[in-house]
């Protein structure tokens, strides 16, 4: 393991501009009347870029972390030649978090959900005793649950039924790792809700989500990779969410970029995307509205059977909350999208036959609206364009492995009785 000192920052409250010091696990600013995300203040303004061989950890300058934990890989930037001459780019980067041996990628869940793990793990306090939580719709719990596992931090990971078959790995999960699911019929809202009843114990620590630095940090190392490769800030940045933490975790990276002053002050157009027809942020954007409109509960499950991009499906995102998506969208001069299955599907092949390389139906529907944007002339095709690739490879990488999945310790219903998920969940961790 590579010499590492602790990063030092303090934290800045969005809504107010408040400054205080991270009391080990601050997800915001105590008694705050306004909800509003809090944000790092790095004491270190220009990035020193480490070696490749430190994994996710060569970006340890601006992430909250106190220890590197073994098994990262970073996310990689090249430049494009085939795709980007099909769609008449002149200068299109490719982020990619996933497996992909000939561009040097390693992540082997084939997700950049990895960068979310790697540094949300590595912020836990060395004296932490209680079991972290998260709730996934697939991509996350299984990056979180591979880095709890190889570096044995207890876990409980909540994800819904139906999304079970995302949690493959290529060797057994260690014991430290729990799982509970929402019964068949439920979608991410509700392996949320479950996880929130868990979180009523004292045992369980909750990892946040969006609210957590450490998680948009780790998410906004894409920027970071790209801005270290082109040598300046990219002028789009396409990207398909769910919960839109990836973007708000871009527009944060941007900033500090800014001020780092060597990559430029260009403010990036944030172009995210959604799957049509689960487009509950598009619609919002649509209309102007910082705040989410009202959405059918049977209407949205149904959406989300029919879209193919599962973790594209929260319902409760951080749309509104001060320095959440929309003000994220709206400060980059940005657009919400959408694409249908059958266009990301279009997408997704595209990318094999002129990339090389199997992705995730998220980014095939980031890929899809950026095809559009190019077809309908929303975007100019001289400038810097980032599609960031959230996974892929995963087709490559599972050839001829055996792989192992991780099966649920306990299904709740989805209306659950609280206390029967306290003392049940307790249970497995005794």
């Amino acid at each position: 393991m590579k010499s590492f000192t602790p990063t030092r920052y303090h934290l800045q409250n969005v809504c107010d501009g408040d400054e205080f010091t991270d009391a080990g696990w601050t997800l915001e600013k105590p008694r705050c009347a306004t909800p509003s995300l809090v944000r790092t203040i790095y004491e270190k303004k220009q990035i020193d870029v480490k070696p490749a061989d430190w994994g996710i950890y060569r970006f340890a300058d601006w992430l909250p972390v106190r220890r590197m934990l073994r098994g990262s890989a970073a996310p990689m930037t090249y430049k494009s030649e085939e795709l980007a001459r099909h769609l008449g780019l002149e200068n299109l980067y490719i982020t990619f978090s996933g497996y992909f041996p000939e561009r040097d990628c390693l992540m082997t869940t084939c997700s950049f959900k990895e960068t979310e793990a790697y540094s949300v793990c590595g912020r836990l306090p060395d004296e932490n005793r209680q079991v972290l939580v998260v709730a996934s719709a697939g991509n996350t719990a299984r990056a979180f649950a591979k880095v709890c596992s190889e570096n044995r931090i207890p876990l409980l990971l909540s994800v819904p039924a139906d999304n079970l078959d995302a949690l493959w790995f290529e060797e057994p999960i260690n014991d430290c790792v729990k799982l509970i699911a929402a019964e068949r019929g439920g979608d991410y809202f509700d392996a949320i809700h479950l996880s929130n009843l868990a979180l009523k114990s004292d045992r369980f620590l909750a990892e946040g989500g969006a609210k957590n630095v450490a998680r948009r940090d780790g998410m906004g190392t894409t920027v970071l990779s790209a801005a270290h490769v082109i040598g300046q800030i990219p002028d789009y940045y396409f990207q398909a969410v769910g919960s839109g933490t990836g973007a708000i975790a871009a527009w944060e990276a941007n900033m500090r970029l800014k001020g780092d002053g060597r990559f430029g002050d260009t403010q990036m157009k944030l172009m995210v995307s959604q799957n049509h027809p689960f487009v509950p942020m598009y619609e919002a954007w649509m209309q102007d509205s910082r705040e989410m409109l009202p959405y059918d509960d049977a209407l949205a499950r149904s959406h989300v059977e029919e879209i193919d991009a599962k973790v594209l499906s929260n319902r409760k995102p951080p749309y509104g909350i001060a320095g959440g998506m929309y003000d994220a969208v709206k400060a980059s001069g940005g657009q919400v999208l959408w694409a249908d299955n059958t266009e990301a599907r279009q997408a997704a092949d595209l990318f094999q036959q002129l990339e090389g390389i199997d992705i995730h139906p998220a980014p095939a529907v980031a890929l899809a609206t950026l095809i559009k944007a190019v077809r309908d002339q929303t975007i100019d095709s001289t400038k810097i364009v980032m599609l960031n690739v959230t996974g892929g490879g995963e087709q490559r990488f599972k050839a001829g492995k055996k792989l192992f999945y991780l099966e649920p310790s306990l299904v709740f219903p989805l209306n659950p009785d609280e206390g029967q998920v306290i003392e049940q969940t307790e249970r497995l961790f005794a």
